[in-house]
């Protein structure tokens, strides 16, 4: 039986992504992850006057909707990965 993914626990080896760059990864456009930080479904924080994403929280975010799981497995970084580790 799967256990559910704790998605709050803070990792110290957290990985930032720019806008850009978690679009880039997901295989979407920017303003899908600016809808997302202005809805408070993925982990960010601002330095700089630039938003920076969490990586982990963008995994998660990818695969809440299929659509979104889709794209990020044809057009992002989900194309050059075999199989996703389960948490």
């Amino acid at each position: 039986m799967d256990q559910p993914i704790d998605t709050t626990k803070n990792t110290h080896n957290a990985i930032w992504l720019s806008v850009s760059e978690a679009a880039k990864l997901g295989g979407i456009q920017t303003k899908t992850i600016r809808r997302a930080i202005q809805s408070n479904i993925i982990e960010y924080r601002v330095v700089k006057n630039r938003y920076s994403i969490e990586l982990k929280s963008l995994i998660f975010f990818l695969y809440s909707n299929v659509k979104l799981k889709n794209k990020l497995n044809t057009n992002g970084i989900g194309q050059f990965v075999d199989k996703w580790k389960k948490i």
